[in-house]
């Protein structure tokens, strides 16, 4: 998938509404959800977070983390957090859209920031937050047959989405982000999806 063909079909369908029904008791934070076109096509930019945090350690995940109180704007806190976790300069993020909040089960309130990113220079990951640093083709983890889902009636979903890709395993929050942005590019292929139970 290209740069156009994404932003044709992402903005093909109009702009999501980013605030939901919350609870108070979460805390707010952030994360990109970084597009990088490479070679004519766009790869989504991931980290595995280290083993030895205290929330949501060794996850696939997006970067980004809880709100602070020196971040203007949960937007800020992205671009903080992805400058900290994997040298990302906010000069080299270009904006595109937001997804819906997103509720994680460690009391956080996920806002999902869709971007175009064009680094100058390498990215490189902090080990003290994150293991690893990779990328996948957006096109493979958008397709919504490759999305598998268990059901489970808890928090403020029924479902909880799994998208294995090559050795490893996106699931939780990084997966249902990607799923809510497969069915805003591709509303069409929403019903796809493989039950595990």
């Amino acid at each position: 998938m290209t740069r156009d063909e994404f932003l044709r079909r992402f903005q093909l369908h109009g702009s999501l509404e980013p605030q939901r029904p919350l609870p108070k008791r979460l805390r707010p934070a952030a994360v990109l959800v970084p597009l990088w076109e490479r070679d004519g096509e766009l790869q989504l930019v991931l980290t595995q977070r280290s083993s030895h945090l205290r929330h949501h350690a060794g996850q696939i995940s997006f970067p980004g983390g809880r709100q602070e109180p020196q971040d203007t704007t949960l937007f800020a806190t992205a671009l903080r957090e992805a400058e900290e976790e994997i040298g990302l300069s906010p000069a080299a993020v270009e904006p595109v859209g937001v997804l819906r909040d997103h509720p994680v089960i460690s009391n956080f309130c996920i806002r999902p920031y869709v971007v175009f990113i064009h680094p100058q220079q390498p990215l490189r990951a902090d080990p003290n937050e994150v293991a690893e640093l990779f990328t996948v083709p957006l096109a493979q983890v958008l397709h919504q047959r490759q999305h598998f889902a268990y059901r489970l009636e808890r928090f403020h979903y029924d479902k909880v989405y799994f998208i294995p890709y090559q050795q490893r395993n996106i699931w939780g929050a990084t997966a249902g982000i990607l799923r809510e942005l497969a069915d805003h590019v591709y509303p069409e292929r929403q019903r796809f999806y493989r039950s595990l139970n």
